[in-house]
């Protein structure tokens, strides 16, 4: 990869991309003091180690990283350098703008062809993984130097692709972060950490792919895994969550039953209603009175 460095604002390349706020690669030939402080930002930033050795610090963790390596850092959280300056060696990084919608839900704009689901399962999988990649696949240095000449060269249909090659760079890193994460070592702490999640979103039509793919794990694995561990199917085990979840709101009378079903992921009252019944046998209405009254 050649050496070069845009920025939003100050470069032509990049004003058909407002979403892509940088994107550069730059060789550090010389150490100098102090040049790397802790900073946030407000963006996804993404860096790809070419050659060197680096000790950064992010968000209060320590790593040692590589050629071949690469770095997501979200929004928010903090990055430094463990020795306070940037190290000999060579990287390529690029800051996506991107708006964090709550723990791990992350919009990227019109821009990406992914899905809102797509993107839910990738924001949970950023959220869930330690913040470094070590694929050594040469992918993400693939992606770099796509980018990199479809916005120096302008052929045919270079907007379209820069913003493939954006979903593609995301896509890769999250299947990289499920293969390296092995979730079957300790899988009570991680059903801890999914059941969690599902909680703190039980409005969310989640699909047992998603929940799959929040813990790093394939369907057919997630499926047996949740079985032996609970008895149930994950399926079942979320429509177990929201039942729970509606019987602690049922027990305030102010809410109106319609804002419970909806909250708790239920697609109607009478959806509501019914499951609630088959579970506990009472009807919602039945269980407030019966609650209120006792």
């Amino acid at each position: 990869m050649n050496q070069f460095e845009l920025q939003q604002g100050l470069c032509p390349e990049l004003q058909l991309f407002p979403h892509l706020i940088a994107i550069g690669n730059k060789k550090n030939n010389a150490i100098q003091l102090n040049s790397f402080r802790e900073s946030t930002s407000d963006h996804l930033r993404i860096f790809y180690f070419i050659d060197g050795k680096f000790e950064w610090e992010i968000q209060d963790e320590q790593y040692l990283l590589y050629p071949g390596d690469t770095a997501v850092i979200l929004p928010e959280k903090k990055l430094s350098s463990v020795k306070g300056f940037l190290e000999v060696g060579t990287i390529a990084w690029i800051d996506l703008n991107v708006q964090k919608l709550d723990y791990r839900n992350l919009s990227l704009g019109e821009w990406s062809n992914l899905t809102e689901s797509e993107l839910l399962t990738i924001g949970s999988i950023l959220q869930l993984n330690k913040p470094v990649v070590r694929s050594r696949s040469g992918e993400t240095c693939r992606i770099f130097i796509a980018l990199q000449n479809e916005l120096f060269n302008h052929e045919i249909g270079f907007h379209t692709r820069v913003n493939q090659l954006l979903d593609e760079l995301l896509v890769s890193i999250t299947r990289e972060l499920t293969k390296q994460s092995n979730p079957g070592r300790d899988f009570p702490k991680v059903f801890l950490q999914l059941e969690k999640r599902l909680r703190e979103n039980l409005s969310h039509q989640w699909s047992v792919e998603e929940m799959a793919a929040t813990v790093g794990m394939g369907t057919t694995l997630f499926n047996e895994r949740v079985k032996t561990y609970t008895g149930f199917t994950p399926t079942n085990y979320l429509i177990n969550l929201r039942i729970s979840e509606s019987i602690k709101l049922l027990r305030k009378p102010e809410i109106k039953l319609t804002d419970i079903a909806l909250d708790t992921g239920f697609y109607s009252s009478q959806h509501f209603s019914t499951t609630f019944k088959k579970l506990t046998g009472y009807t919602p209405s039945e269980f407030r009175k019966k609650n209120y009254y006792s």
